[in-house]
């Protein structure tokens, strides 16, 4: 049972943009804060960005000012808009609660920021 989709990752040049997306069941997004994750390659998972029911957003240091989290709650998606990409930025992409529960871990989606 897939509970949580990603999507829009690929290869983008240093500096550029990209839009995630997540698809959520609607039991997991109702209520919750959703946050965005990521996995860069050798490392362990760490927090990008999370935003509340109410659709206040939270940013790690390396990510704010450059990237915006978003959520449309009739959709029961969520939303990463990443800009000025570094190549830094390059690891696979999750979606999950904030806080993250185990079981909700979906695919991911892979972002390569390359030139």
């Amino acid at each position: 049972q897939v509970h949580l989709v990603e999507s829009g990752g690929g290869l983008v040049q240093p500096g550029g943009s990209q839009r995630l997306s997540c698809a959520a069941s609607g039991s997991i997004f109702s209520g919750n804060a959703m946050g965005w994750y990521r996995q860069p390659p050798g490392k362990e998972r760490e927090l990008v960005a999370f935003i509340t029911s109410r659709g206040n957003p939270n940013y790690a240091n390396s990510v704010k000012g450059r990237f915006t989290i978003s959520r449309d709650n009739a959709r029961n998606t969520v939303y990463l808009q990443m800009n000025s990409l570094k190549p830094e930025d390059t690891a696979v992409y999750y979606c999950n609660t904030y806080p993250a529960h185990m079981s909700n871990w979906g695919q991911g989606t892979q972002v390569t920021v390359s030139s």
